[in-house]
């Protein structure tokens, strides 16, 4: 692990890493945020950030202002990046931006050429955690997990795979039914092949159906944005969330969009209701 870069940012520490992952098979950049307070004396929780399509492990530190709100209370963020990388690493065929480089969805493919390098759900869930332990005695085993948009499908299904793992869930904008919209037939099919039993482990609205959810959600969706109604489809996560008996906060705001400026507006309420789960005062 080489460490690329570390800024001073309200007191804590703004780093960066790049590393040769085995699960993807390439090299492998991620971003942590440690809070003033963090120490091997008194380590800190963790909140996962999961981006979305065409990002990297850089835009959720550069321009959602978390870090302000994650020094008050008391916690790291780890934002890896939302794919594989590098010249051997295949990319979409038409040199489309919604799959292939910055376009991870988070799954495990078993078709090829992808399987042989798109292994995020094993990265994000096995790997990168494995590296964060073994390097920063600064952090806690307590973690909750959040994203946006592709990350936020990330964040929905992997905490309902593995709910004895985090605290709390949240998600800006997800991608809540990756079965029901075209980004995810792409992205399944073509990552997963043809069974649709195999994109069922990646689809948040089949996996609160058959598993449940004890861990407690929240949702905020903007009713501006250009992906709601063909995407995203945040009322089948409320309809799958109510007939699953899971504790599910849905916000809709109005005026909102996709983008960054959404997220920078409802960040602390996240970082908050991570925090009050994690117990972190």
């Amino acid at each position: 692990m080489e460490q690329l870069s570390n800024n001073l940012c309200f007191g804590g520490q703004q780093l960066r890493f790049k590393h040769q992952a085995s699960t993807t098979a390439c090299e492998m950049h991620f971003s942590l945020y440690l809070p003033p307070q963090a120490s091997a004396e008194q380590p800190v929780p963790l909140i996962y950030w999961l981006s979305g399509l065409t990002c990297t492990d850089e835009n959720f530190v550069q321009k959602a202002g978390a870090q302000k709100f994650a020094a008050e209370h008391y916690v790291a963020i780890l934002c890896p990046d939302t794919s594989p990388r590098g010249e051997t690493v295949p990319d979409d065929p038409d040199g489309a931006w919604d799959f292939g480089l910055g376009a991870g969805f988070y799954v495990d493919a078993t078709a090829t050429p992808w399987s042989e390098h798109y292994k995020m759900y094993s990265y994000i869930t096995e790997e990168l955690p494995a590296l964060v332990a073994a390097n920063f005695p600064q952090i806690l085993d307590r973690q909750s997990i959040m994203g946006h948009s592709m990350g936020g499908h990330g964040a929905l299904t992997i905490a309902l795979k593995n709910p004895e793992r985090f605290s709390s869930i949240s998600a800006f904008a997800p991608i809540c039914s990756p079965l029901n919209c075209p980004w995810g037939h792409k992205a399944l099919g073509l990552y997963l092949g043809d069974d649709r039993e195999q994109w069922s482990e990646y689809d948040s609205c089949a996996l609160l159906q058959t598993r449940g959810c004890h861990l407690p959600i929240l949702v905020d969706q903007g009713e501006a944005d250009n992906f709601f109604a063909e995407q995203l489809k945040p009322e089948l996560l409320e309809q799958a969330a109510s007939n699953a008996g899971v504790e599910l906060t849905l916000r809709r705001h109005t005026g909102y969009d996709h983008s960054y400026f959404f997220i920078a507006s409802f960040i602390e309420d996240h970082i908050r209701f991570h925090a009050n789960a994690l117990q972190t005062k």
